[in-house]
């Protein structure tokens, strides 16, 4: 028992802005400090990788497909204005299924008579172009909806035939490179002749190719469930060369995108292992955020180098979080992530990995929280779908909706919240994680008109008066300078 003297002595002690009344929630102040005259980078979007929902999505019935494109790209939406487009390898026609739902994206190549060794890219009858029509469909979904999109390729493995084990999933031993010796330019003719066709195809224009995919990792071997290869920094920046060469060769604009590493450690020992030459045949740096080690060395590599950075490949739900496409405690873990990422490496974008997941909780089993969007993707595509919004769909709203293309990353002194100021300067985008049991009164600068959207536990992306966080909340403040707070603010195209 807390005796009445010592209980005054403890109020004495408490700041104001955190004492409360009985039954209130206590509240503390957060000074915000934006640094708008040191903005770095201009932010180009947000977006996701393709495969293998969309593998799977693409051929769901015309309702389902686009409700799921709408929800990411649509104007009510999140206003998505990126996607990765995967290059499938393909297995052998004779290799029984094995690879997850969605994984076993269909490569476009034919065998002449069967015979692996003449395959060649420059054979017209070496591509079968109807091949890999559902993840396709979704890059007319996005063209539709989206303005100025931006398109990448990116491959996880070659075809079967130019491996050492014969499966798109990796070599035999995980720390093995997989693509056979004297194979970088055919692989590399395979994929600049695929962006070719699909470009032309599509109407579309793929911005970057990625030749390889996490690639110094003991992730990718031959009985794994998914797509991928090992490949040492030297192999790596072979196939970074030869990759260059056959986009050149065809007189294509797209440029290489590399190395598409797990995190930012390792990104720095593949840079490391590239001669110059390679490294001036880069046209962007890609690195993924499943660590956040030395990711401010990624970002100083990308600003000696002067070659735009994206982060492109992350989620992160909390481990251990059973599936619950309600609760707050992932969508908190995967916004305080954004907000480090985007102060840590100031990537150009920001591109989640898998927008839908399949339902993860079955056979007594507490699944996980991947993904934004929850389906079963292992039911027939006539099926009807149920389609599950989960609450981090609307964390990741908290910043593609006002986060937008064009602005400009700003520092911000708390590390629970990532800047963003417009063109013109007048627009001024704070995304705050709140992740304590108190509420937040976050404290803006003086001379802006303010609006608060919220998302926690009964919020989704919703206008609130005022700038208080709630606890276990995401907030953005929009600050606006010559003219009143819009009522419910939007994003811009």
């Amino acid at each position: 028992m807390i005796r009445p003297a010592l209980a005054a002595l403890l109020l004495a002690a408490t700041p104001a802005s955190a004492r409360q009344s009985a039954g209130t929630t206590p509240v503390v102040s957060v000074a915000l400090h934006p640094a708008m005259d040191r903005p770095t980078t201009r932010f180009e979007g947000w977006g996701t990788a393709l495969a293998w929902f969309a593998e799977v999505t693409g051929g769901w019935p015309d309702a389902e497909r686009n409700r799921l494109a709408d929800l990411f790209y649509g104007r009510q939406g999140l206003g998505w204005t990126i996607a990765r487009y995967n290059i499938g390898g393909g297995n052998a026609a004779t290799v029984k299924p094995y690879l997850r739902p969605g994984a076993a994206v269909p490569g476009f190549w034919r065998l002449p008579a069967g015979d692996a060794a003449r395959w060649r890219a420059d054979d017209p009858a070496a591509w079968d172009w109807s091949q890999d029509a559902r993840q396709r469909w979704w890059l007319d979904a996005v063209k539709a909806r989206v303005r100025a999109p931006i398109f990448e390729a990116f491959s996880n493995s070659p075809p079967w035939f130019m491996t050492v084990s014969g499966r798109v999933s990796g070599a035999v031993k995980a720390t093995d490179d997989n693509l056979r010796p004297g194979q970088e330019a055919r692989f590399a003719g395979y994929l600049a002749s695929a962006v070719d066709a699909l470009q032309r195809r599509h109407g579309i224009v793929f911005r970057t190719l990625s030749p390889v995919n996490e690639p110094n990792t003991d992730y990718w071997y031959a009985a794994n469930t998914q797509e991928g290869a090992h490949w040492s920094p030297a192999r790596q920046a072979a196939m970074i060369d030869a990759t260059d060469a056959a986009l050149r060769a065809r007189g294509l604009a797209t440029v290489v995108a590399a190395p598409d590493e797990t995190n930012s450690h390792t990104f720095l020992v593949d840079w490391a292992g590239y001669p110059a030459a390679t490294r001036a045949r880069i046209g962007q740096l890609n690195v993924h955020s499943y660590g956040t080690v030395h990711q401010t060395g990624v970002r100083d590599v990308a600003r000696a180098s002067g070659i735009r950075l994206w982060m492109s490949e992350d989620d992160t739900p909390l481990p251990g979080d059973p599936e619950d496409f309600e609760g707050m405690t992932s969508p908190l873990a995967f916004a305080e992530h954004v907000v480090a990422d985007l102060k840590r490496l100031e990537p150009a974008a920001w591109v989640f990995w898998q927008a839908v997941e399949n339902l993860s909780a079955r056979d007594g089993k507490p699944g996980s929280n991947w993904g934004l969007v929850k389906a079963d993707l292992a039911a027939p595509a006539s099926n009807p779908h149920a389609i599950h919004v989960t609450r981090k769909y609307w964390a990741m709203a908290q910043f593609s909706r006002f986060i937008r293309p064009g602005d400009r990353l700003v520092p911000v002194d708390d590390m629970d919240t990532a800047g963003a100021l417009s063109p013109d300067g007048t627009r001024l985008v704070l995304v705050h994680v709140n992740p304590a049991p108190v509420s937040r009164r976050l404290l803006v600068p003086s001379g802006w008109s303010v609006q608060m959207v919220l998302t926690d536990a009964t919020h989704r992306a919703a206008c609130e008066a005022g700038t208080v966080a709630p606890p276990r909340s995401v907030v953005t403040l929009v600050l606006t300078k010559g003219r009143a707070a819009a009522a419910c603010p939007t994003f811009k195209r």
